[in-house]
């Protein structure tokens, strides 16, 4: 999908700043573990469910090397007193033919500000585009942001496996 690998767009925050919804590039590796490393504890963990303070090697080639056709991946950046800053991201991962997984992270700072949204949004978009069915999602309970989120879009509660974690899913139409 050349068209995803290429994508940008140009975005207003809910306080009207500007922010640019682009692919995540392979250069972007140090941007990202600057935005990592802006995100609290609790953020990290609601996003990845077990408290993390880095990734390894292994996890950041799984997180930095996209392939644009099995794995999706954008960013949202912002400028920050003249300079770029990541400072939000989303990706999808194609779990089997037509059904992806969705997930997204947002630096503590900007939470709030409709990253999520956009975020989605466009995701949702380009998984239509590929061809794809279904998105699905994995939300802890007590992270009612992203809950709250995925309702707006249309996710409904998808099986009720772990009650640690709410698996919930989107027909793409």
């Amino acid at each position: 999908m050349a068209e995803a690998a290429d994508y940008s767009a140009l975005e207003h925050l809910r306080d009207g700043r500007p922010v640019k919804i682009r692919a995540l590039r392979p250069d972007d590796r140090a941007d990202m573990l600057a935005a990592v490393g802006r995100t609290s504890m609790h953020s990290l963990q609601r996003r990845f469910f077990v408290p993390k303070k880095g990734f390894s090697e292994r996890e950041l080639a799984f997180f930095m090397d996209i392939d644009f056709e099995t794995h999706v991946a954008l960013v949202a950046q912002i400028d920050e007193d003249g300079q770029p800053a990541i400072v939000g991201g989303g990706r999808y991962i194609v779990v089997q033919p037509g059904q992806a997984e969705i997930a997204f992270i947002v630096v503590d700072d900007y939470q709030g500000q409709g990253i999520g949204t956009i975020l989605m949004r466009h995701l949702a978009a380009l998984a239509r585009d590929a061809g794809l069915k279904e998105l699905i999602a994995e939300v802890l309970p007590e992270n009612t942001a992203m809950l709250k989120l995925f309702k707006k879009f249309g996710f409904k509660t998808a099986s009720k496996g772990s009650p640690q974690v709410i698996h919930l899913a989107l027909q793409l139409p």
